[in-house]
Formats: C-alpha cells, sequence, structure tokens
C-alpha cells in the first residue's frame, strides 16, 4: 500500500522565549490560541510522508537502549536488596521490568519526565505537573506539561481554532491540554505498539521521543489529517497541547540542582491517555520512581 500526502503551509518558527524562574512563574500571561496567530517567515511545499508498506524493506531501528538502562537500574537495585549470604547461594537472575516503569535519572534528557517537587507547591502553572521533555538540543530543551487538561474538546474552544481546517475536522473531538506558558502548539501521537510506531516513524513526519511516541507542530498537522483519513493512525492516538515550555540550555539543569524537577526516565505505557485524563499522573509516577516499582 502505497501512501502519501503533501501540504502547503506557511510555516512558523518556534518561539523560544525562556521558561520565567520560579519566582516569576505565577505572572506568566499567554494568549489563548491553538495553531492559529503564529508569524510567519516563509512559505513552503512539504513532503510530509511517503511509505511502502508492500515493498518488505524493513527500517534501520535502533535498540530500544532506554529498556536496556531500565533492565540494568532495576537489577542493580534487586541486587542491593538481597542478602549477601543468600547472594552467594543462588545464581542471580535478571528481573522482568515489564511494560510500565520508572527510574530517576540524575540529567534531563529526551524523552524524560520533569517531576514537580514541593518547592513548585503554589504555582498555578507548575505545581504537582509532569512535563515531557520533547527535546533536548542546541537551542535549549523543549517539553509539554502532559497533566494540566482544559475539560474541553477542540471544537469546544474559541472560534479561532478553526482557521485550521485540519484540525476542525480531523480532530474536533480531541481533548486539549494546556501544555505550557510559552506560545506555541505541540501534538502527541501514541504511545502507540511497537509495530504501529514503526509504520508512524517510516512515514519521517513527526520526531520520535521514545519508541511508540512522537510529536508534531503545526507545520505537520495537516499530514497528520491525511494519516488518519487512510487509516494508518487513529483520532484516538492523538493529544493536542496550547503552549509548551522552555528553557535556556543550562537553565534546566539549574533549577534541577535547585530541587524544583525530580528527573526520570519512564517506559511508554506510563504515558497513556486514561490515567493523564483523571488526574492520576503525578501521583503514579513519584510512586513508580520513589518505590523502585516495578509493574
Amino acid at each position: 500500500m502505497e501512501t502519501s500526502c503533501f501540504l502547503t503551509s506557511n510555516a512558523s518558527p518556534k518561539s523560544m522565549a525562556l521558561l520565567p524562574s520560579p519566582a516569576g512563574i505565577a505572572k506568566v500571561a499567554k494568549s489563548h490560541l491553538l495553531f492559529a496567530g503564529r508569524r510567519s517567515v516563509s512559505s513552503s511545499v512539504t513532503t510530509c510522508c511517503s511509505y511502502n508498506a508492500a515493498d518488505g524493506t524493513a527500517p534501520a531501528i535502533d535498540p530500544d537502549w532506554r529498556s536496556f538502562r531500565a533492565q540494568l537500574y532495576f537489577n542493580e537495585q534487586y541486587a542491593k536488596s538481597v542478602n549477601p549470604a543468600v547472594k552467594a547461594m543462588t545464581t542471580p537472575e535478571l528481573m522482568k521490568i515489564g511494560d510500565k516503569w520508572a527510574h530517576p535519572l540524575v540529567e534531563p534528557e529526551k524523552g524524560c519526565l520533569l517531576i514537580a517537587t514541593e518547592k513548585l507547591d503554589g504555582s498555578h502553572i507548575f505545581e504537582r505537573t509532569v512535563i515531557l521533555l520533547l527535546s533536548a538540543g542546541v537551542l535549549g530543551p523543549v517539553g509539554v506539561i502532559l497533566n494540566r487538561p482544559s475539560l474541553m474538546s477542540i471544537k469546544e474552544t474559541q472560534a479561532s481554532v478553526f482557521a485550521e481546517t485540519d484540525i476542525a475536522g480531523a480532530f474536533s473531538g480531541r481533548p486539549l491540554f494546556f501544555g505550557g506558558p510559552l506560545e506555541e502548539c505541540f501534538f502527541l501521537l501514541g504511545p502507540r505498539a511497537a509495530a504501529a510506531g514503526d509504520v508512524v516513524g517510516r512515514t519521517g513526519l513527526f520526531d520520535e521521543v521514545m519508541p511508540g511516541v512522537h510529536y508534531g507542530t503545526r507545520e505537520s498537522v495537516g499530514c497528520a489529517a491525511e494519516l488518519v483519513k487512510r487509516g494508518v493512525v487513529g483520532v484516538r492516538d492523538f493529544r493536542f497541547f496550547d503552549g509548551f515550555c522552555g528553557w535556556e540550555r543550562e537553565q534546566l539543569r539549574e533549577e534541577v540542582r535547585s530541587g524544583l524537577w525530580r528527573v526520570a526516565a519512564c517506559s511508554p505505557a506510563v504515558l497513556g491517555l486514561a490515567t493523564v485524563v483523571k488526574g492520576g499522573l503525578w501521583d503514579e509516577v513519584q510512586g513508580l520512581v520513589g518505590e523502585r516499582r516495578v509493574w
């Protein structure tokens, strides 16, 4: 099956304004727009996706090093908990970590979670938030708040939302999340099963955050709608974020050292939409990381 789609759009630069310092986060103000009102700098034709499912060619896929690292981490923790006398008389066995896991990290990285600590209590934006770091590139870390649903669908928001027909049509019923205080919009695709995620990756349309989880921006939402139309992905695989969080390269590290954020690696299963909508993501991740639990 051959699938391809093309989108002519006005490309807009990502807003890389800096996340305010903790002392000023309560003063942030932003216009509440979704994929509308962005300043454009050029017009371009983007080849959004093209793949051939019948050619039998498997894409080159890097090993899932995050799962491998998690396996090492939990085995180390298990080894520390075993009585040395018992350990000497038994053959060590590798633990099976399952689909749902999280463990602490020292430094932020792409695909990690930033978990707000009690030092952010009282902040109307960041208290008890869980942020997924989408990128940690040279321009500075960028992420979205996962657990701030707006309690509205896209079609229930302001009329400006419908400036993009692809959103108004294919995704009008999807929940809208508050992603952060800075003006830009993102969407997450996934988590999806590994096999399905490979198909999405082969389109070259979205950026991978971790296996089975990709993200896109305003420029790729038209192609996302086309993939839904062609049955490659489902509408329920998407969630949309109005706003994002951003830092200077060293700013986030300093905030972590100051104890504002707890950093954790996690499996894609932890990012499931059901837990987020119920409001239990912060508690669940804290439990997974703090208690060294393996599900």
